[in-house]
């Protein structure tokens, strides 16, 4: 067995959803793509040619080893020719979820809900965020509001995905 496999939890999957009016950053729209980083690890999703309502519907997996380290996603419009333009950032809290996660709970009825977060200054949700149990797992839909920007929104989810031979969550 890999020893990177051994000092795995297990998987995080963000499914990056969609973005609503996100910032002009060419003549009258953007190409905008998300960049979802957590320590060295750094995934992100496709270009949207000019939209600034994209769809993505990308799923995005990240190996965690510390839940500890903060998820961070950026938006950025793609440029041919010069550097790509920063349309917004957020900070994604997965404590909550991940608490939630070691509860071990089984059996839920569908659509469960086992907490609420409400929006805060430090974790960038738009409105409550409820974390839910649905066929047989736990998942968090999030509506964030981009920072360090004029407007924007990105609506994700997180989904746990458990891996064999690793640590999982009852090693934190």
């Amino acid at each position: 067995m890999s020893r990177s496999v051994e000092s795995m939890l297990g998987l995080l999957k963000i499914r990056v959803k969609r973005g609503i009016n996100l910032a002009v950053r060419d003549a009258l729209s953007s190409d905008p793509y998300v960049v979802i980083t957590m320590g060295k690890q750094k995934m992100k999703t496709h270009v949207i040619n000019s939209n600034c309502n994209p769809v993505w519907n990308c799923d995005l997996t990240l190996p965690i080893r510390d839940p500890n380290l903060p998820v961070h996603l950026t938006v950025y419009d793609k440029d041919t020719f010069s550097v790509d333009d920063k349309m917004g950032e957020a900070n994604i809290d997965i404590k909550p979820y991940i608490a939630c996660l070691k509860m071990g709970l089984e059996n839920l009825p569908n659509g469960c809900a086992i907490k609420k977060i409400q929006p805060t200054r430090i974790n960038c949700l738009l409105d409550e965020s409820s974390i839910i149990w649905n066929n047989g797992k736990i998942t968090q839909d999030m509506s964030l509001r981009l920072i360090n920007v004029e407007c924007g929104e990105v609506e994700i989810q997180l989904d746990w995905v458990e891996v064999p031979g690793c640590k999982g969550l009852g090693f934190i």
